[in-house]
């Protein structure tokens, strides 16, 4: 698929899900059928319960791969942007950990997905958060102004990662950090997934090779890149896999999940 077309797929499918406030996506369930509710994906990949009983209703989709916030060590009156806010789980616990000294930042391309995010701020009562319409290979942030940088299974979608980490490291101050998680491959996947529309924006198509992940970020000028913690897809969670793959054989889908690894990265500038 052309960048344009990746684009245009993720906007329309992350757009849905938005408009329907259900739970689809990364590691979670189809948009029909019996599946697990959104608070038992997330807490499958590292969310508590009392992170979880703070959120408004409508933040959390369900679409994480990680908890990239309990793992960023965030300080009161940082400023913390957001890659891919989506209903803005990871931004509402971010501004709870810095105060209202501090500042988060949450950036989405979504219209469905920022107008849901705004409302669910709304409803939080905090006043320390925004959400900003954009694409995350251009930030509509100012240079040199962030402390921290955190994504949850995000970065995948995009159609250039490596001006993703670009950016990333354009934003931050020197010194800042960066926290991710995402997915990334550690085997092949057949061809029939790879060439899948649905495979992309369920976030397994677009994955790239650890090492090519990693390399990326330090070709954008990160160090201490490091990945911190990591986790097979639980295959009894992923209702979400593409229609071409429906011909694969059990083993063969199984095969292809554990090419998959859910890590969470960080790295400094």
């Amino acid at each position: 698929m052309k960048n344009n077309d990746i684009q245009k797929e993720v906007k329309k499918k992350y757009g849905q899900i938005a408009a329907a406030s259900g739970s689809c996506g990364c590691s979670g369930p189809s948009c029909c059928g019996a599946s697990p509710s959104a608070e038992e994906l997330s807490a499958s990949v590292g969310y508590t319960p009392e992170e979880l009983s703070v959120l408004p209703e409508g933040a959390n989709l369900g679409l994480g791969c990680g908890n990239p916030v309990a793992l960023a060590s965030l300080q009161a009156g940082e400023t913390v942007l957001d890659l891919g806010s989506g209903g803005g789980i990871d931004c509402f616990l971010a501004a709870r950990k810095v105060g209202p000294a501090g500042r988060v930042i949450g950036v989405d391309m979504t219209d469905e997905m920022i107008r849901l995010a705004r409302e669910n701020a709304r409803k939080s009562g905090l006043k320390n958060v925004e959400f900003r319409q954009g694409e995350i290979e251009d930030l509509p942030v100012e240079e040199g102004t962030v402390d921290a940088v955190i994504s949850n299974c995000v970065i995948n979608l995009a159609a250039d990662k490596e001006r993703v980490f670009s950016e990333v490291y354009r934003v931050l101050k020197p010194g800042g950090r960066m926290m991710v998680s995402d997915i990334v491959l550690d085997g092949e996947l057949p061809e029939k997934v790879k060439g899948s529309v649905a495979a992309y924006t369920g976030c397994i198509g677009g994955a790239l090779k650890r090492k090519d992940y990693l390399a990326a970020m330090a070709r954008a000028g990160f160090t201490r890149v490091e990945v911190v913690a990591e986790a097979k897809v639980p295959v009894d969670l992923w209702a979400d896999f593409p229609e071409e793959a429906k011909t694969l054989s059990r083993e063969e889908i199984k095969a292809a999940l554990n090419a998959i690894a859910s890590i969470k990265v960080s790295a400094r500038k």
